[in-house]
């Protein structure tokens, strides 16, 4: 049975719907799965979100995550949607990936973006910088580091190598630059190393804490399978550098597979033919992929 894959429009005043309509009639998707547009969307002019669309995109969101739960889809996809709009409306997430988490009663998430040669999972996401080193926490960074590792595997059969970034300029310079690596980041990656050793495989999985300066280069080479970022931005920037058109948002810990594209609205660009499906195509791809390995698993 072929996979079935709900599809959000987001915010119709931005460039989901031309996006996701540019990615159904590629030739770039997969036709091993069956394609569901989740939610009724009002009109609205291109480029102006308003209320209305906001409240649509909210109400696509929880009729896709009621369909996946009940079954009756494999995965998610979902567009870009505008938060500032969303919160007016009564959306209280900070974003997609806590609302599906929520509503899945799932505590044990994280927020993964790749695009197949880069992978980055973020230990913390949306919160000020100044508060990353009081939350950073050895337990989370196991967590998130199992989590991730979990999902590289069902990709490949070949043991990942994940590196663990540092919190600190050149993770830290022995202390000298801040102990969270030393206190906080390397008994995490003992402990992940501990946990985490196939029955086949004696050679760590997780190295660390990296320096991030160098870390991206030597994953972006092949080094690593994917690395797992301290906060947001230490992920996010490399990542939409090298793959601003084909990054793709999954969430991990879901009972269901759930996608996005790694880009926003683009309200400014919708309608002008200009919005690149380059990043729905590879969600859509990547959410077909994941859910035909659990129907085989």
């Amino acid at each position: 049975m072929r996979p079935r894959v709900g599809i959000t429009l987001g915010d119709c005043a931005g460039i989901g719907p031309e996006i996701v309509d540019l990615a159904l009639k590629a030739d770039r998707v997969p036709k091993s799965a069956e394609y569901k547009i989740v939610g009724k969307y009002p009109d609205c002019s291109l480029g102006q979100p308003t209320r209305e669309t906001a409240r649509a995109a909210a109400a696509a969101l929880e009729e896709a995550v009621t369909l996946a739960r009940r079954g009756e889809l494999d995965a998610v996809v979902t567009g870009p949607i505008h938060k500032a709009r969303m919160y007016e409306a009564g959306f209280k997430f900070p974003g997609q990936t806590e609302f599906f988490a929520e509503r899945c009663g799932v505590k044990n998430f994280a927020m993964c973006l790749t695009d197949g040669k880069l992978t980055v999972a973020l230990v913390t996401t949306h919160i000020p910088l100044s508060e990353v080193p009081n939350t950073l926490k050895q337990s989370e960074i196991v967590r998130i580091g199992l989590l991730l590792a979990d999902f590289l595997r069902r990709r490949s059969k070949n043991a990942p190598r994940i590196a663990v970034a540092g919190l600190n300029p050149h993770a830290g310079e022995s202390g000298k630059l801040g102990r969270e690596e030393i206190e906080i980041i390397a008994p995490a990656v003992a402990e992940l190393n501990e946990s985490r050793i196939t029955d086949h495989e004696s050679r760590p999985l997780f190295h660390g804490p990296v320096s991030p300066d160098t870390m991206f280069y030597r994953a972006a080479e092949g080094e690593f399978a994917a690395v797992l970022c301290m906060y947001h931005d230490q992920g996010l920037i490399p990542l939409k550098l090298h793959a601003f058109h084909s990054g793709v948002n999954v969430t991990l810990g879901l009972p269901f597979p759930r996608t996005s594209p790694d880009h926003g609205t683009a309200f400014e660009i919708a309608g002008k033919g200009m919005a690149r499906p380059n990043s729905m195509i590879a969600a859509i791809t990547l959410a077909t992929e994941l859910a035909q390995a659990r129907k085989s698993s």
